[in-house]
């Protein structure tokens, strides 16, 4: 089904439509539910957060895309960053720190903690960085996550780069092993959930 999917690049525009479905896709994430675990906080933050991450790091970085339902609504997002391309600058954290305080609140350090935990382990070569990737859950299983990854790691194979991701989420684990991904270590917030680092070699 994945072949009839059609994924285009995300634009400014289309951030807040990105940032609900990664907000929904990201629900019942163990480390989301770690970083804002008040259900009610949670679904208000989510979307805050995934919108201010989206409008002033990813999409800027000209690499995320979405998938499209046939009405042409967003079914599912990718959030990439090219290589050699530095995830954040300290003037675009400082310009980040109110949106990331209205979407965290108090919890706006235990999110620090995990981007701290997380920028040592990045890869030292070049490499694509998968930051987030989710489906909508009415859209799950009907092939829009294989699209978006199909569509750019068909381009990260034709320039023989590395591409590396970090999975909050076990059972995504497998999943990304069938698209070459290959776990390479696993860390663990400390008094929190693990994460798996996965990279995938060039082609």
């Amino acid at each position: 089904m994945s072949t009839a999917i059609r994924v285009r690049a995300a634009g400014h525009s289309d951030i807040w439509a990105a940032a609900d479905t990664l907000a929904a896709a990201f629900a019942h994430d163990p480390v989301m539910r770690w970083i804002l675990p008040d259900e009610r906080h949670r679904a208000v933050g989510m979307p805050r957060f995934f919108a201010t991450v989206a409008r002033h790091v990813f999409v800027p970085a000209g690499a995320s895309e979405l998938a499209l339902r046939p009405d042409g609504t967003v079914a599912g997002t990718a959030l990439w960053t090219p290589p050699n391309r530095r995830q954040t600058s300290p003037r675009t954290d400082l310009r980040m720190i109110p949106a990331l305080v209205r979407a965290l609140g108090r919890r706006i350090l235990a999110g620090k903690q995990v981007a701290d935990l997380l920028e040592p382990h990045h890869p030292a070569e070049p490499h694509w960085y998968l930051g987030m990737i989710g489906t909508a859950p009415d859209a799950r299983g009907a092939g829009y996550g294989n699209a978006l990854l199909r569509s750019r790691l068909d381009r990260i194979d034709a320039e023989g780069s590395t591409a590396y991701l970090e999975s909050s989420n076990p059972d995504n684990v497998p999943y990304y092993e069938r698209f070459g991904f290959t776990v390479t270590d696993e860390i663990r917030i400390p008094g929190g959930p693990p994460l798996w680092l996965m990279l995938r070699a060039p082609r």
